[in-house]
């Protein structure tokens, strides 16, 4: 696939655009005030695979736990703000990495000017975030309804007030809960400008209906070439967004490396619990840190050579199964050891 390459925005340590690799994003669901359980939950997400994170900044007391937060986050921190102008600047003085603060909320031009001053003299990036529930009142009456145009009109309005203030380190997001909406408005706002664009699909539901809605959004604009960082929005613990992110890179070749676990389709061959068995390996594997491929196959009539390219993998039989690397069987086992045998062998690697 061909990417658009973007402008180069840096989040601390963390590149988004230019050339730079496609970067999955969470928030979290705790108090910001409760420094200890947010950042308990940074640490969490960082160890699956979180490489920014935003917090939620209601009023001063969270702004001011920042300071302590940003200090013990293994990752950048955003401040996620909205309307008071105050606790962005609050925020940048504690030492956050972005700001995500739509302009046009926080006030006159002056408040404005004090935000995009602050944040240019250290550097800090700012994302627009514009959703279908968040348009001005004058597009939705013209318009009538949320629409994929008037997501871009509301985001190049915000973008044009940092840029009569010079400031230009911007990173956009215009999302929608409606999928074709929300693709449509992506590939408008490329064109139209070259700014990052932060992915996702906004109040997609919960854990299976959310990934998959969040699956057909991010995963056709990226394969467009269309997006430079995401985060998949749960209704659930924000790891399972991290785990979605993963997976909708991997499935695209964006992202290499870590643990990938393959399973075939049950069909009339299949002899053993093929279910319950890859269900159990998938768990076990959520705690193993190798960067192999592991395959869970029904029968040994295809299992094998379908999944050659794992590095490890199980075939069932008639109550037993093979254990097989890179194609090649390795040993039968009954099937009450299959799951056992392959974890050791996992662990040999």
């Amino acid at each position: 696939m061909n990417r658009k390459i973007t402008r180069l925005v840096k989040v601390g340590d963390v590149s988004i655009g230019g050339n730079s690799e496609i970067t999955i994003q969470s928030m979290t669901n705790t108090d910001t005030r409760n420094v200890e359980e947010t950042l308990k939950q940074i640490r969490t997400l960082y160890n699956a695979g979180c490489q920014i994170i935003r917090c939620a900044i209601p009023d001063m007391e969270a702004a001011d736990a920042l300071k302590y937060i940003i200090k013990e986050s293994p990752i950048p921190v955003v401040a996620d703000i909205h309307f008071d102008y105050r606790l962005a600047l609050k925020s940048i003085e504690n030492g956050v990495s972005a700001l995500r603060i739509n302009p046009g909320n926080i006030g006159n031009k002056d408040r404005v000017r004090l935000v995009a001053e602050k944040a240019k003299e250290k550097k800090i990036p700012i994302r627009i975030g514009v959703n279908s529930g968040s348009l001005e009142k004058d597009i939705l009456e013209r318009d009538g309804k949320p629409t994929a145009n008037g997501l871009v009109e509301s985001a190049l309005r915000h973008v044009k007030i940092l840029e009569d203030l010079k400031f230009y380190d911007i990173v956009i997001s215009i999302k929608s809960s409606d999928v074709k909406m929300m693709i449509e408005a992506y590939r408008l706002i490329s064109e139209k400008c070259d700014y990052p664009l932060h992915l996702g699909v906004t109040e997609s539901g919960t854990k299976d209906k959310g990934a998959i809605k969040s699956s057909v959004g991010i995963g056709t604009l990226l394969a467009e070439g269309i997006g430079d960082t995401i985060r998949v929005s749960l209704t659930s613990d924000p790891v399972e967004e991290i785990k979605v992110a993963r997976e909708i890179l991997r499935a695209l070749g964006l992202r290499k490396g870590g643990l990938e676990f393959v399973s075939c389709p049950t069909c009339g061959r299949t002899q053993i619990d093929l279910i319950g068995i890859a269900n159990a390996v998938e768990e076990k594997l959520e705690s193993i840190n190798k960067d192999i491929k592991v395959a869970v196959m029904g029968c040994v009539v295809n299992g094998p050579g379908e999944a050659r390219e794992a590095d490890i993998g199980i075939a069932g039989g008639k109550g037993e199964g093979i254990i097989f690397k890179k194609g090649q069987v390795i040993k039968k086992v009954k099937e009450e050891e299959l799951i056992s045998e392959l974890m050791k062998e996992i662990d040999l690697l």
